[in-house]
């Protein structure tokens, strides 16, 4: 295979059995197909173009989709395996960040130019990666490698999670320039860090969490501000409950997550939230049905993809109290085996579509459908 090879259209449009809207297939391939991780924004010329990784010819790379016409483009021709679910995309420029060989790499995605930006120390290992909203940065959460004390195969299954956080490995987050100009530790601590996520319209903010079992970690989600290196808990947990899947609003001043309730008052409740980073202005609403990921733009519409044994891609709609459904929006039917296969639902930045992974066909694929009228889609019970 060879960096900038054109593939035709594979894409298929089918009437979704349950909802009846249209669902459009968009890879096709005897492979796994997947878009970049929900809280990583794969989109890209003004919204024209979509990232994916995707397994071809024994061999993964990153790929690019024209929403319009439905031509691919192979970006890179590796040799070893990326992590292209944790890669992420420059705001500001057509320039893509992904792991290769323990290195952060740059990817300019017209001139598909590779440059090493920073290389993994010894004794670590990666996590995902995101861009600050200037384009100035790539962040990372770094951690220490156990490997050779506990088996964490996770990118199939939680075993050794629990573990895991109760070794309290060395973590670290990474600034990274953009320009190449080096890299920065701009918070270390003894506790198992994940999924760096950056705001996308404030530069200096960006979130956290310490993993591992929602209901035992001291808080899952933390902010903290690469400027001044300060870090302050988000939306603090109270009691047993567990919080988490956080993901920031466009605005990039709110937090999104969802939680679950074991006890007290309130036993086997469920709830959505927001909270502002500066955890202002709190809003947390039961809701009906279990979810895994979650996404939204912002409070009025949210998504969601049930978990492993679920079949619909479902919808819940803010009434200005509470929210109403869910709604089968369509269905997925994804066995979630590996991580890139989990469903992963996001909407477009301008809401007017979702983008997921199903393995459905037997093979992970990207998929697109357009966000239907919420009163026409059929109820999940």
């Amino acid at each position: 295979m060879t960096a900038g090879r054109k593939w035709p259209p594979e894409w298929e449009d089918y009437e979704d059995p349950s909802s009846g809207v249209t669902v459009r297939r968009l890879t096709n391939y005897k492979g796994h197909s997947h878009h970049l991780y929900f809280t990583n924004p794969g989109w890209w010329d003004g919204g024209r173009r979509l990232l994916f990784g995707s397994d071809r010819q024994n061999r993964s790379n990153l790929f690019s989709i024209e929403l319009e016409g439905g031509e691919i483009t192979q970006l890179t021709d590796l040799e070893r395996d990326a992590g292209f679910l944790q890669a992420c995309v420059n705001p500001t420029r057509p320039e893509a960040y992904f792991w290769y060989d323990r290195a952060v790499v740059a990817l300019g995605l017209h001139s598909l130019e590779l440059r090493a930006l920073w290389t993994l120390p010894d004794g670590f290992r990666s996590t995902m990666l995101n861009c600050t909203a200037d384009g100035a940065f790539v962040c990372a959460g770094v951690v220490e490698d156990l490997s050779d004390r506990i088996h964490v195969p996770l990118r199939y299954i939680y075993a050794g999670f629990r573990e895991t956080h109760e070794a309290h490995p060395l973590c670290r987050i990474m600034k990274i320039g953009t320009d190449g100009s080096g890299a920065d530790t701009v918070w270390e601590e003894e506790n198992w860090i994940g999924h760096v996520n950056t705001s996308p319209t404030q530069p200096h903010l960006l979130t956290f969490c310490h993993e591992g079992p929602w209901d035992i970690v001291d808080n899952r989600i933390w902010g903290l501000d690469v400027t001044t290196g300060r870090a302050w808990r988000i939306r603090p947990r109270e009691g047993a409950e567990s919080v988490g899947h956080e993901y920031w609003h466009a605005d990039g001043l709110y937090v999104g997550y969802h939680g679950h309730r074991p006890d007290g008052a309130q036993a086997g409740r469920r709830f959505f939230g927001r909270v502002r980073y500066d955890n202002a202005d709190r809003t947390e609403v039961d809701f009906p049905h279990q979810t895994g990921h979650i996404h939204s733009n912002d409070f009025s519409l949210i998504v969601g993809d049930g978990y492993a044994g679920s079949r619909a891609v479902r919808l819940w709609r803010w009434n200005g109290e509470d929210f109403d459904g869910p709604r089968a929006l369509c269905e997925h039917r994804s066995s979630f085996h590996v991580q890139e296969v989990h469903v992963h639902p996001r909407f477009s930045p301008d809401g007017s579509y979702v983008i997921y992974t199903s393995d459905v066909t037997g093979y992970g694929n990207v998929y697109q459908v357009a966000v239907a009228e919420f009163e026409s889609l059929p109820r999940l019970e």
